[in-house]
C-alpha cells in the first residue's frame, strides 16, 4: 500500500479483505517506472492515497468473471493494485502457452511499449539503424531485444558496463551516455541512424536527435531521467526529421490487438524473452521500487508474492 505520497520507502505491507470478483492470484508483478511516480504523487494522473501499487501482473483466475473460467493463466495491467497476494481486475489475457507467469508479467507493459513504439510509430524495419537511449531499463532493454528480431542495427546507451554488457548480449552495439555522447555516436554511426527511441530524456536527448540521418525518426517515450530535454527545432527542419510520441492508448484498437499477436508469438517461440535483473517478495516492495527509482535496475524487477 501507498498510505501517503512520497518517496518508495513510505509502501507498506497490509491486510485487507480479500476481493470478491474476479480475483486473480498473482503469481508475479512487474515494476515500472510510473509506479515510482504514482507513489510520489508526481504521475501525469494522480491516484488519492491510500491504494494498492503496481500496474503490471500475471497469475491464475481464482474466481471466474468477465469470459475467463477459473484456473486460466492470465496477464493483467491497470494504473494500481499489482502488488499483491489477489487482485480484482478487468481487461485481462490470457497468457499463451509455452510462456512462463515470470515472463508474461515482465512482457506486458515494456515490451508492449517498445513494440508498438517500433512497428507503429518508428516503422522500423530489417537494416534499420536504431539508437535505443536508456537501454538498461525496462523499455530500453526490451526496445533493444525487439528491434534485433526486427533485422534492425541496434545501437545502445547506457550509462553502466553492467547494462551495455547485457545490450551487448542481446545483439546490440553500446555506447556509453557518459562523456562526449554526440562524439560517440557520430564514430559510431557515421552515417546516421534511421530512427531513436527515448524513454528518458534528459541531457542524451539532443545529441541522439543530432545522430539521426536526413529524414530520421525520433519517438519520445517517457522521461526516466526526471528531466524533459528542450529540443533545437532548426535541427529538425534542416534534416527534414519526424518528431512524435508514442502513447499506447493513442493506437488503433485493430493495429493494437495485431501487435499484441505478434509480441505473444514471438514470446511463446522463443524469439523474445524479457530480461529479469532482480526478484524481490512483497515484503520487499519499497526496496524494488527504490531500485527502479535509482536507474540501477538492469532490465525488468519482478514483486512475487
Amino acid at each position: 500500500m501507498c498510505p501517503a505520497y512520497g518517496p518508495p520507502e513510505v509502501v507498506e505491507v497490509r491486510e485487507l479483505p480479500e476481493p470478491e470478483s474476479a480475483a486473480v492470484r498473482v503469481v508475479a508483478a512487474a515494476v515500472n517506472f510510473p509506479d515510482v511516480l504514482l507513489v510520489a504523487g508526481r504521475y501525469q494522473v494522480t491516484v488519492p492515497p491510500p491504494f494498492v501499487v503496481g500496474s503490471e501482473f500475471a497469475g491464475v483466475v481464482e474466481v471466474a468473471g468477465g469470459g475467463f473460467a477459473a484456473g486460466e493463466r492470465v496477464t493483467g495491467t491497470g494504473i494500481t493494485g499489482a502488488f499483491a497476494e489477489l487482485v480484482s481486475a478487468n481487461a485481462l489475457h490470457r497468457i499463451p502457452d509455452g510462456v512462463p507467469f515470470d515472463v508474461a508479467a515482465a512482457a506486458g507493459v515494456a515490451h508492449g511499449t517498445a513494440y508498438h513504439a517500433l512497428r507503429a510509430v518508428a516503422r522500423v524495419g530489417a537494416g534499420d539503424r536504431v539508437i535505443v537511449l536508456g537501454a538498461g531499463g525496462g523499455v530500453g532493454l526490451a526496445a533493444v531485444q525487439l528491434a534485433t528480431a526486427l533485422g534492425a542495427e541496434v545501437t545502445a546507451v547506457a550509462s553502466t558496463p553492467e547494462k551495455r554488457a547485457v545490450a551487448r548480449s542481446y545483439g546490440a552495439a553500446t555506447v556509453d551516455s557518459k562523456g562526449d555522447l554526440r562524439a560517440a555516436l557520430r564514430t559510431a554511426l557515421p552515417d546516421g541512424a534511421q530512427a531513436v527511441l527515448d524513454p528518458v530524456g534528459g541531457d542524451v536527448a539532443e545529441p541522439a536527435l543530432r545522430s539521426l540521418a536526413r529524414g530520421g525518426r525520433y519517438v519520445t517515450i517517457g522521461f526516466a531521467s526526471g528531466v524533459i530535454p528542450r529540443i533545437p527545432l532548426n535541427l529538425v527542419l534542416i534534416k527534414g526529421i519526424q518528431l512524435l510520441g508514442c502513447r499506447i492508448g493513442d493506437l488503433d484498437p485493430e493495429l493494437y490487438r495485431t501487435h499484441r499477436a505478434e509480441l505473444a508469438a514471438l514470446l511463446a517461440d522463443g524469439t523474445v524473452r524479457p530480461h529479469i535483473g532482480a526478484r524481490y517478495p512483497l515484503a520487499e516492495t519499497a526496496a524494488a521500487l527504490r531500485l527502479v527509482a535509482d536507474g540501477r535496475a538492469v532490465g525488468k524487477v519482478l514483486i512475487e508474492p
